[in-house]
């Protein structure tokens, strides 16, 4: 019989262990198999042979997340998701991987996972490739049934998340009942953080999202949901030493890798403070919604915050409008700038801005307006003149400052 039409996987096997130890005793290699966000499914269990990569990966149930990117890198991850043909990958000493060979495993246009055959005593020949297609093919049902309950244990996930960003569940015990259903360990603290996306989230973004999320080790993640053009976390912030800075670099981590791997541009993100009571999710979120709010308003000046806890003087614009409409305020000398750039055309209103959020440096506000500093310094003079405004009296510095954000947020 011809070997090369000859499958030795046809026959039934009762779980992926059995399975993958008979692809290691056919290929004589140990073999790893993976679900398409590399978290561990099975692996050949009456073999020595390993190289570190693999070790960790068994360990940790996934594979180390400094393996996935250099993979990515340098192509295979890419390459996987394109063919269904076997790929050789080369040694890599700096991530602990060994020579080995790949294999994606399609269900009609999807990659449900992967096989992976460490070439560690033979090199495997065009006839093992043969063999290795027909074992991803025999996978396919399996993991097909893995991905079918992980896809019902989502949806119950995103349905617990929602009622907890809109307040539908109050009770603490009813709360912790369903995480617990779930089979999700809640975090003693947690954050809300919110990706909001240039446009709604297609279906093959939302897989690279979910991809994303469910590699990255840089938090744990808890519950996540999509709503149109947002991208919605429920973050742990338990045994984090720095929990913002930390955060900071998620946000930032996740956004260039959505750019560099997907090519997404302008994702903006934000978190909330951290809490530790989970009915307070929907006042959580309700933060990261304001931070947006502010984000869009100010783009420049709040390019570099991410957070509620660093909005600073902008938390408390909503409160501030409200009291100045229901008084019906106006700030005199800012109308009287207002009403000079009118007439004449001018530009001290920018100008006294830009001034304002240099913090009076004269060389930095300059730079950013460019012009001279002494054409700044006359434009400020004239700005004291028409204005009526005391550079040195810092209460009237800080209630123009106010009142011209307030100009925008209105």
């Amino acid at each position: 019989m011809n070997t090369r039409h000859h499958d030795p996987f046809k026959a039934a096997f009762d779980s992926l262990e059995e399975f993958v130890d008979l692809i290691s005793q056919v290929l004589n290699c140990p073999i790893t198999i993976e679900d398409a966000n590399h978290r561990l499914l099975a692996y050949s269990t009456h073999d020595e042979r390993t190289d570190p990569a693999r070790i960790y990966t068994i360990i940790g149930r996934r594979v180390p997340e400094k393996v996935i990117n250099q993979l990515w890198k340098e192509g295979t991850i890419p390459a996987l998701l394109k063919t269904r043909e076997p790929i050789r990958v080369k040694n890599m000493d700096e991530i602990g991987l060994h020579n080995r060979v790949a294999i994606s495993i399609w269900k009609q246009d999807e990659v449900l996972g992967f096989i992976w055959a460490i070439e560690i005593d033979k090199i495997l020949t065009e006839k093992d490739f043969d063999l290795l297609k027909l074992a991803a093919d025999s996978a396919k049902n399996k993991l097909l049934q893995l991905q079918t309950r992980k896809n019902k244990k989502e949806e119950h996930s995103q349905e617990f998340f929602w009622k907890l960003l809109t307040g539908h569940l109050k009770g603490e015990e009813e709360i912790y009942e369903r995480f617990h259903t779930l089979k999700i360990t809640p975090s003693a603290s947690f954050a809300i953080a919110v990706f909001q996306f240039p446009e709604n989230i297609t279906n093959k973004v939302e897989q690279n999202i979910s991809y994303l999320l469910k590699t990255g080790q840089l938090m744990k993640i808890l519950l996540y949901t999509i709503d149109c053009n947002q991208l919605i976390i429920l973050i742990s912030a338990d045994n984090i030493k720095e929990p913002y800075q930390e955060f900071n670099r998620f946000v930032q981590t996740f956004v260039l890798t959505m750019n560099e791997r997907y090519a997404i541009k302008g994702i903006t993100p934000v978190y909330s403070s951290i809490y530790k009571d989970y009915q307070s999710i929907g006042q959580a979120y309700q933060e990261t919604l304001r931070v947006l709010t502010i984000k869009e308003k100010f783009p420049l000046e709040t390019e570099d915050i991410f957070n509620y806890h660093k909005l600073g003087i902008y938390q408390l614009f909503e409160l501030i409008l409200e009291k100045r409409q229901s008084e019906a305020y106006e700030n005199d000398s800012l109308k009287k700038l207002q009403e000079y750039d009118q007439k004449h055309h001018s530009n001290l209103v920018e100008t006294l801005e830009v001034f304002l959020n240099k913090d009076n440096n004269i060389n930095d506000a300059a730079k950013e307006l460019n012009v001279h500093a002494n054409t700044l310094n006359y434009r400020l003079k004239r700005i004291s003149e028409i204005g009526d405004v005391n550079f040195k009296d810092p209460n009237q510095k800080m209630l123009l400052y106010l009142d011209l954000k307030l100009e925008k947020y209105k």
